[in-house]
């Protein structure tokens, strides 16, 4: 396994890596959960919600708090979160220029709903740097950790497994990165970083390498596709 990739695919998370957007999504969650009766701290929910599709969360709630969320709870949640995004929501810093320095090609998958990712990343001009290769957990069977997500998006690409890159702030995420078989780094330069305490997290999962800024993805794939 001598050798470096030649065409590859780097395989981008969007909240938290491509948009700093966990804050604003868990404040939002937690101000639901309260008037639903289920108090939960900023603490608890960067453990337990983190990186996970919303049929994931939802399970959990379900299981742990015996909460039922019906279609319209949901749906307001929703609207109030894309309110706050118009608002306040930014890009990673860096990260449209580390894109556009690539060796290879890109594509988002993501946790999110397909009309989350696409109003983040029109919201950020990402939109203009990433194209239309966008794969939400609502394609598969299974979200994150399972690696469903990743392997279909780098089906969809037509790249196999061992020539991608992942690029993953949270616990779930790295797990389904490295359960597809795909290279992946721990990105830990989001705001919810600290309060998370994402490096150590993904710390214990050995990703392939952590960074903490987007200035250093270029280098780090660079190596990494070097390294057999």
């Amino acid at each position: 396994m001598d050798g470096a990739i030649q065409t590859g695919l780097v395989i981008f998370d969007c909240d938290g890596v491509l948009v700093d957007s966990e804050p604003i999504s868990l404040a939002v969650t937690l101000e639901h959960l309260a008037q639903l009766d289920c108090p939960m701290t900023e603490a608890e929910g960067y453990d337990h919600l983190l990186g996970k599709s919303s049929s994931s969360n939802a399970d959990w709630l379900r299981q742990t708090y015996r909460l039922e969320w019906s279609d319209t709870q949901v749906e307001d949640m929703r609207t109030a979160l894309y309110a706050r995004f118009q608002e306040s929501l930014t890009a990673i810093p860096g990260v449209a220029d580390a894109i556009q320095r690539l060796p290879w090609p890109a594509c988002v998958a993501s946790s999110s709903q397909p009309d989350r990712i696409q109003l983040s990343l029109s919201l950020t001009g990402l939109d203009t740097v990433l194209g239309t290769h966008i794969y939400s957990a609502t394609m598969v069977e299974n979200g994150k950790p399972a690696p469903d997500l990743f392997l279909y998006a780098a089906k969809q690409r037509g790249i196999a497994p061992e020539h991608c890159i992942v690029v993953e702030d949270s616990p779930a995420g790295v797990a389904a990165a490295k359960a597809a078989g795909m290279r992946v780094i721990g990105f830990v330069g989001g705001s919810h970083a600290g309060p998370a305490n994402l490096k150590d997290k993904l710390a214990k999962l050995q990703p392939d390498a952590i960074i903490g800024h987007m200035n250093d993805l270029p280098g780090t794939i660079e190596m990494l596709s070097n390294t057999r």
